[in-house]
């Protein structure tokens, strides 16, 4: 009990001092100012000083008295009046004793010799103007003080502003009169304190304005700093007023210290507008960047003329000229923009009483002025005012009466409101037009931007239900609200008996005596004073809460009526939203479904589509667009007899009615680009997730490749048979060729040597030894076994090939002519593989000459290696062939002449011994084979 007792003592002696205060500022401003306008001081046109010789001339004034009797600067005053002068106040003092008019007679000594000089005593010049305006300028920030101070006296940082104002008004108002009368010098010292004090006060304020900071380590040392600097200018100015520690009174200590005086305050000024820079930049909400803007304007617009052309000036000797006084001019848009911040920025009910007051004040006087105007009219026309006509009047006075306070309310709040009036009628339509926002951050932050700028209020937040906590919520979005730990929002509960009434009020968190512990530290952290429900159907979908407005004042009825509405707005745009986000969820989770089904499809290597029950087809995978030759941008939505090869079509229509899976195997049909392809063909009903039947399925699996794989295996088992067949029948052969070879050299032994049958015998010979060497070839080329590499000469593997094609050659009269390099460098290979490559090309040349022609067969050695070269003369290969003859399968032979793997087998014995094939072909002329192969190494003995 004994913290709550001592803060409300300290709370009103605080407000005794400032009240006493402020009333003694108030009598001393209105005294001083009477003294100064009744009052005017001697003088003689010269500042004097007090030097080492004595009392000096400093300036002379021109046109003044001491100038008109020829006083120069440097002059050296010795006596007036015959009373001598030891002090620039004894001159002041013997000019009050003289007066204004009289002749006064000085002892003057220059130049090391003395004489007199005689003047006459005027009134001194004072800039009455600038020292009245500068009153009005102190008066404004008193009216302004008092005016917040009245208002928010409990508000923080109110009665730093108020002190603020209130040595502001001393500083401007007091104006010593030079009479130095006790009164004058208590005037003289509250100027200057008030001088010192003045610019510190700002710039503190500007430090803790408009948001509460955290207290740092430094922020003692700052103030101390702060308020250091001024300290020590009036600790040097009472030592020199005392005459301590060797200071002196003079003019030139009083000239210095004006200028430290005026330089303090002007750097003072000029930091706190860029602390109020500063703020404004650093400010989120769009009511305190208002506030600011318009003090960082005032403060920077205010000081930075004086600074410009009367501080720095003055600092810098020049001596004050009467067009430098007209820059304190700029100094009343200080107070004018703080107050301007401060009132323009409010909502406060008085301000609402004291419109209504006057609206019906205004309305009574008006249905008055009707009711005597009715009964004047009654009495003009029927030349009576009796009781009937009064009860007329009475009657069309009261119909009036509330048409016209309305109309009068109408014109008062234009008047009163103007720029926030439109406000509200913009927050008004907005919130009818709020359903048109469907995401939910955007339209947050816009309805908490249009609230903030309406209600003037910069500490809002909104609570939305938490979906993993029923009946509990969660703060999806807040302005101006800070914690530093976690939130007990359990007193946000719907059931809430507040809540049944629309509201949730705390006037502070004190307040909340029924709760928890943790509510209460909550309801202090968020700082907020207002909690209005968003219900929809009868469920409460968030809350809105709100604080204070921008200057400390509750909000009014009228605006808590205007929340309710906007309530209702809002609980149907973040139901929409919810609903909305709910709905995209949805919807992205379906397309990552079918993305990940349309994947799945993708990836398979059969063509898939699925058709509904009308022949619509809805699905065509990319496996399918390469089968079929139909892109899938042109199959889906068409027919499917539109996009299918007719014969296709007509079986899957036969097999359209059947209710299992049904196959087409081995089906032959030719695609749009022409080609003949080989597919097996399922058909299956396709099911929904009810198990009816919403259209079919049909799988295409290509086994054209199969096939041929198939058939060449097939071709390879006769081609093995028959070789096996073909060197049984050559080793059979080749014993009776021995046996004939044998017996016909026997009988050539037997003929005389003369006999002419010698040479038929020799051409049997040599026609067996000929058969002999065909068959060991053909034994040789059929013989299976490992590939093992040797050293060969490829003169004779070609020579071996020619002899077994020698017959297919001559059949289809095809000439050979060989052009083979003599002592050809050996390579390494396999024989029998080598032999099937030239077996395959000369085969190649005799298949492109039907009519027969001519084949030339070349070999050289260059650089290291062996090249071999097969020129035909047949028809060529087409241009488009040139780059698929090598591929498996491909042949221009008719059907059952070629498998097309001769070349593609020969690609890879040639590859398989390190070598290179280059094919040249001009269609029509001939096709050129050149084969190069490495020259085997010889072994390197050492």
């Amino acid at each position: 009990m004994s913290a709550p007792i001592n803060d409300n003592l300290r709370i009103r002696f605080g407000a005794a001092v400032l009240a006493l205060a402020t009333l003694a500022a108030i009598v001393f401003g209105i005294i001083n100012f009477q003294q100064r306008s009744m009052f005017t001081a001697p003088d003689d046109g010269v500042s004097w000083i007090e030097g080492q010789s004595g009392v000096v001339a400093w300036h002379v004034s021109a046109n003044s008295p001491a100038a008109n009797a020829g006083l120069r600067t440097g002059d050296r005053v010795l006596a007036i009046n015959d009373v001598p002068i030891h002090s620039a106040i004894d001159v002041t003092k013997r000019l009050w004793r003289i007066g204004l008019w009289s002749l006064a007679h000085y002892q003057i000594e220059r130049g090391g010799k003395q004489f007199e000089a005689q003047l006459v005593v005027q009134p001194a010049q004072r800039p009455s103007s600038i020292e009245n305006y500068l009153a009005v300028v102190g008066a404004l920030y008193l009216f302004i003080g008092l005016f917040i101070f009245w208002r928010r006296w409990n508000a923080t940082r109110a009665v730093h502003f108020y002190v603020f104002c209130l040595v502001s008004f001393v500083l401007y108002s007091f104006q010593y009169t030079g009479k130095l009368t006790t009164f004058d010098w208590e005037i003289y010292w509250a100027s200057i304190v008030a001088r010192l004090l003045q610019p510190a006060l700002l710039l503190h304020f500007a430090l803790v304005f408009p948001e509460r900071r955290p207290v740092s380590k430094g922020h003692g040392a700052i103030l101390g700093a702060i308020y250091g600097v001024p300290g020590i200018l009036l600790l040097v100015r009472v030592l020199v007023g005392l005459r301590e520690l060797g200071f002196m009174p003079s003019i030139d200590a009083r000239n210095t210290l004006d200028r430290l005086d005026l330089a303090c305050l002007g750097i003072y000024f000029l930091l706190a507008a860029l602390v109020f820079v500063f703020s404004y930049r650093r400010a989120t909400s769009g009511i305190l960047r208002q506030q600011l803007k318009w003090v960082t304007g005032g403060a920077l617009a205010g000081i930075v003329p004086f600074l410009l052309f009367y501080i720095v000036p003055f600092f810098l000797g020049v001596v004050p000229r009467p067009w430098m006084n007209f820059s304190t001019i700029s100094l009343v848009l200080i107070p004018l923009s703080f107050g301007y911040a401060i009132i323009r920025y409010r909502l406060m009910d008085v301000d609402i009483i004291f419109k209504r007051g006057l609206a019906y004040t205004a309305a009574s006087g008006g249905v008055v002025a009707v009711y005597i105007a009715i009964v004047a009219v009654i009495g003009a026309l029927f030349h009576t005012s009796g009781m009937m006509g009064g009860v007329i009047a009475i009657v069309g006075a009261a119909f009036l009466f509330q048409p016209f306070r309305d109309w009068i309310q109408a014109r008062l709040d234009r008047f009163f409101y103007r720029d926030r009036l439109d406000y509200r009628r913009t927050l008004i339509e907005f919130g009818r037009t709020l359903t048109s926002e469907v995401r939910l951050d955007p339209m947050l932050a816009s309805v908490m931007d249009r609230i903030s700028q309406a209600l003037l209020v910069d500490r809002l937040a909104i609570f939305i239900e938490d979906e993993s906590h029923p009946r509990a919520y969660r703060m999806a979005r807040s302005v101006g609200v800070r914690y530093a730990s976690a939130l007990d929002l359990s007193f946000l509960n719907g059931e809430n008996k507040p809540f049944a009434q629309g509201i949730l009020f705390y006037e502070s968190a004190r307040a909340a005596r029924e709760s928890s512990p943790s509510v209460r530290h909550t309801l202090e952290q968020l700082d907020l004073n207002y909690f209005i429900p968003c219900q929809i159907r009868d469920h409460t979908i968030a809350i809105l809460g709100l604080g204070k407005t921008v200057d400390g004042d509750f909000l009014s009825s009228e605006d808590v009526e205007l929340l309710h509405t906007i309530a209702g707005y809002l609980a149907i745009a973040l139901d929409n939203a919810q609903l909305y986000s709910s709905l995209e969820q949805k919807a992205a989770q379906i397309e990552r479904l079918k993305d990940f089904s349309e994947n799945i499809v993708e990836s398979l290597n059969v063509g898939v589509l699925a058709v509904d029950f009308g022949g619509a087809v809805e699905s065509w995978n990319t496996q399918l667009e390469g089968l079929i030759g139909v892109p899938r941008e042109e199959a889906v939505g068409r027919k499917l007899e539109d996009v299918l090869p007719p014969d296709l079509m007509a079986e899957i229509t036969a097999r359209s009615g059947d209710e299992r899976v049904s196959s087409l195997y081995k089906f032959h049909m030719q695609n749009r680009e022409g080609r003949n392809l080989v597919v097996n063909v399922s058909i299956a009903p396709l099911v929904g997730k009810s198990g009816d039947r919403i259209g079919r399925l049909i799988l295409f699996d290509d086994v054209t490749q199969r096939m041929r794989l198939e058939e060449q295996v097939f071709q390879n088992e006769k081609l093995t048979s028959l070789g096996l067949l073909a060197a049984g029948v050559a080793h059979e052969v080749n014993t009776p060729l021995a046996v004939i070879s044998n017996y016909i050299q026997m009988l050539a032994k037997q003929l005389p040597s003369g006999d002419p049958r010698h040479q038929l015998i020799e051409k049997v010979v040599k026609q067996t030894f000929r058969a002999s060497e065909i068959v060991n070839n053909l034994l040789n080329f059929s013989r299976t076994g490992a590939s093992e590499f040797t050293e060969i000469n490829l003169n004779a593997v070609v020579e071996e090939v020619l002899t077994l094609v020698a017959h297919p050659f001559r059949t289809a009269q095809v000439q050979v002519t060989r052009n083979l390099q003599k002592e050809l460098p050996s390579v390494l290979g396999s024989t029998n593989k080598l032999q099937q490559v030239f077996l395959n090309l000369f085969l190649n040349a005799r298949d492109a000459m039907p009519s027969g022609g001519l084949v030339e067969i070349r070999t050289s050695a260059h650089n290291g290696s062996v090249e071999v070269e097969i020129i035909d003369t047949g028809g060529g290969i087409a241009r488009e062939n040139l780059n698929r003859i090598f591929d498996p399968f491909f042949t221009t032979k008719s059907s059952g002449r070629g498998t097309g793997l001769g070349l593609s087998v020969s690609y890879g014995i040639v590859k398989e011994h390190a070598g290179k094939v280059d094919v040249r072909s001009t269609p029509g002329k001939g096709t050129s084979f050149r084969l190069e192969f490495p020259v085997a190494r010889k072994a390197v003995h050492v």
